[in-house]
């Protein structure tokens, strides 16, 4: 295989399929039978998932920012406890750890164990961002991938890889196939916030960012398939 250890980046707005909102039970089985196929295949997966299907900081209007991410923050862990849930219901072993603390939804989040349980074969799940306001899940996806030595960073996403520009308004947008991250700082390209891309930078990890289109993207991109655009 291409890459053993995976820290895998979901969006919530993709599990929330035609409605934009919410959880769409089907998308989150999808997830579930891609991710049990990584692991089947030798793969180990940690994920993170976002929680824009349900909140993201912009939706709380006048709200205070720290009050907003908190709220966000919450809307991770649900969208964590669906796919462990659905994980585990399929007899893989998936294990929750949550950044803001709730004994009794999952463990709260520990490098050392969690690399224990990805070399054990558990997939590991990553709720609650980085517990912190003001850092997004893209953040949260790049300090977990450091924490537990990820040998990249899987970046799921509505477009085919990072283009020159928004290639949803742009039909002359370019795509590109490899850049370095100071390349994604100073030309501001939008891959993930600058905190996650520094954080990636400086603790040398590599980045693929792919359209989700296809779930079986997931598939090839572990394996190395030259899909998307690999930062590094």
């Amino acid at each position: 295989m291409k890459y053993r250890r995976l820290l895998l980046k979901i969006s919530g707005e993709s599990l929330a399929g035609d409605s934009k909102r919410g959880i769409d039970a089907s998308l989150v089985e999808e997830y579930a039978s891609i991710v049990a196929r990584l692991a089947d295949n030798g793969h180990e997966v940690g994920i993170v998932i976002g929680g824009g299907n349900f909140w993201r900081g912009r939706t709380g209007g006048e709200m205070d920012r720290v009050a907003a991410d908190r709220i966000g923050m919450l809307a991770t862990v649900m969208n964590s406890i669906a796919i462990t849930e659905a994980l585990t219901r399929r007899g893989h072993r998936a294990h929750l750890m949550t950044a803001v603390p709730m004994p009794t939804v999952g463990d709260p989040v520990d490098a050392l164990k969690a690399k224990r349980y990805l070399e054990d074969g558990h997939v590991v799940v990553f709720a609650g961002g980085t517990g912190n306001p003001f850092f997004s899940t893209d953040s949260a996806a790049a300090l977990r991938a450091a924490e537990i030595n990820a040998d990249i960073i899987l970046k799921a996403t509505l477009v085919d890889g990072v283009y020159d520009k928004d290639p949803h308004v742009h039909s002359d947008a370019v795509m590109f196939k490899e850049l370095t991250f100071d390349e994604v700082l100073e030309r501001r390209l939008g891959v993930m916030d600058a905190t996650a891309a520094a954080l990636c930078r400086d603790y040398g990890q590599k980045v693929v960012v792919f359209n989700i289109d296809d779930l079986e993207n997931i598939i090839r991109v572990a394996a190395g398939e030259p899909i998307g655009t690999l930062v590094r």
